[in-house]
């Protein structure tokens, strides 16, 4: 009989399995014998500033880095972890260490040799600039005693240390290009001459316009990839696409949403939808509140703002009932999720009488019932879960008196802008939780995490107790005992409200039929293509 879900997924965010070196084979999707050869298409309407997975998060970095980056480990479909650069890999009894062994065989794409020497820079170099601080946070030190062994020594117990290795997460980076001294943030071999050890380099890289891969002929792994080409096809327009895509031009779209695509290539005999793929993900669409500026700094006037959104009208009418509700900053997957939360029905008349009481009374702007002005933000890209949510927002604040202006960004590096320099009211957002709470969660609440970053506590949210949870929960690798602290946090957020969470994103990835191999793992398209073929 096999494990249930939760039994399998907390033994593998707890760090329980130290022997964790099992070469398992990854799962086969196609009954036909995968060809060689021809060029995938990928369109995209992410667009990525640099392509240094090391020190940037987010689907537009990610699906082009995990291509040209190899990771040490990869992940299958039931959250087991599978060889990569690290042939082998063993978790401490304590927590405290992770030792790999890696492949003799792997070179870079100037054909220098892959060491543990490279893991070690890799791995302090995500510590240091990543925006996901507590990923690596615990992280002391790297020992290399060979160079085909890295030793990841941890000041705590890290039971999400496994799954960082992750290929979106842990890009190994050649030390002998990245180790010059340079600013691993504006490094120029960021976007130009790009080098890797993953299963394609980069020939082109022209962000707002298209990024070619192609074939790594000395990749590790034996005939793989398949694909002599992965280009991607970046443009803010999911229209233009999706046409693309039913006219052949294009052969992927991941992160799909929009309802109206969803239902009419579902009945396309020459495309094929998957939901498959995103639970390592695990994305939510949320409004962020700004806490460092008033009216926000106020928590009765974000609940006001909470009690003013019906979230079910948005997920049944503005997202086609493809989408469900999120009450909390966990997707309703993890197995730290719980349902004890505050939540905020929709109720105008309430939400009136609470501004009323935080002394925001109708007419205190100045004009008609106006309390007060706001600027709203969206993540450019996806109307469906971003744009159409904040203009219903607006309408919605209306109806209690706070004007809203819904604020255009020309591309996702200006949204990033505005959020990394705090200079926001609120803003719609999609934001991962990233298979465990260390990685993808913290980040969000930590005080010690208030950066001029994207997708750090851009909210400038600040709760000792909040600290405390989540830093003990982190350095725990008992499921039981992190649930209860991340019960606990839950509990807290929901009811100071940083962060209004609207739904659950109803990720798809449609394919033109003659693409094999569609990747379905944790990770999905954030996954190396190296096993995708076209038939």
């Amino acid at each position: 009989m096999s494990l249930p879900v939760f039994t399998r997924r907390t033994t593998l965010l707890s760090a329980t399995f130290a022997a964790a070196g099992t070469l398992l084979p990854l799962p086969s999707f196609a009954a036909d014998e995968p060809k060689r050869g021809g060029t995938l298409v990928i369109g995209s309407t992410q667009t990525p500033r640099h392509l240094n997975g090391a020190v940037q998060s987010g689907i537009a970095t990610a699906m082009p880095s995990t291509q040209v980056f190899a990771s040490p480990l990869r992940f299958d479909d039931k959250w087991n972890p599978q060889p990569y650069l690290a042939e082998s890999w063993k978790l401490a009894d304590d927590a405290r260490s992770l030792t790999l062994k890696l492949r003799k065989d792997a070179v870079f794409h100037d054909g220098k040799p892959v060491t543990s020497a490279d893991v070690a820079f890799s791995i302090m170099a995500i510590k240091a600039n990543h925006p996901f601080a507590t990923m690596m946070g615990p992280v002391e030190k790297v020992d290399t005693p060979d160079a085909q062994t890295a030793v990841i020594r941890m000041s705590v117990p890290h039971p999400a240390i496994v799954l960082a290795m992750s290929p979106a997460l842990c890009p190994i980076l050649p030390k002998h290009i990245y180790g010059d001294g340079q600013d691993l943030k504006n490094h120029p071999r960021n976007s130009t001459d790009v080098i890797g050890s993953g299963p394609f380099r980069v020939t082109e890289f022209k962000p707002s316009q298209r990024i070619v891969l192609e074939r790594f002929d000395k990749f590790f792994l034996p005939n793989k990839p398949y694909l002599d080409k992965v280009i991607f096809n970046v443009t803010p327009d999911m229209a233009s696409l999706v046409l693309g895509l039913e006219r052949g031009d294009v052969q992927m779209l991941p992160f799909a949403t929009l309802p109206t695509d969803l239902k009419r290539l579902a009945n396309d005999p020459k495309v094929s939808l998957t939901p498959k793929g995103y639970d390592g993900i695990g994305p939510l669409n949320w409004l962020a509140f700004n806490t460092a500026k008033k009216p926000l700094s106020d928590v009765q006037v974000r609940k006001a703002i909470a009690t003013s959104i019906d979230k079910n009208f948005i997920t049944k009418a503005l997202m086609g009932g493809f989408a469900t509700v999120s009450d909390g900053p966990l997707v309703a997957s993890s197995p730290f999720a719980v349902t004890d939360l505050v939540r905020y029905p929709l109720d105008l008349k309430k939400a009136g009488e609470m501004l009323d009481a935080a002394g925001y009374k109708a007419g205190a702007g100045g004009v008609g019932g106006e309390r007060f002005k706001l600027t709203i933000d969206y993540l450019p890209g996806g109307d469906d879960q971003q744009k159409n949510v904040a203009e219903y927002i607006r309408g919605q604040l209306k109806k209690v008196g706070i004007t809203v202006e819904v604020r255009a960004s020309a591309d996702f590096p200006a949204w990033a802008k505005r959020l990394a320099t705090h200079d926001f009211d609120m803003s719609m957002d999609a934001v991962f939780n990233w298979g465990d709470p260390i990685i993808g969660v913290h980040r969000t609440y930590l005080s010690t995490n208030i950066k001029p970053i994207v997708w750090t506590n851009t909210q400038s949210y600040a709760n000792p107790k909040v600290d405390e949870l989540l830093n003990t929960a982190g350095s725990l690798t008992d499921p039981t005992q992190r649930k209860a602290y991340y019960a606990t946090f839950q509990k807290i957020v929901t009811d100071e409200l940083p962060i209004e969470f609207i739904n659950q994103v109803p990720y798809h990835t449609i394919t033109s039929k003659k693409v094999g191999n569609v990747p379905t793992t944790i990770w999905g398209p954030l996954s190396p293509l190296d096993e995708v073929y076209l038939k």
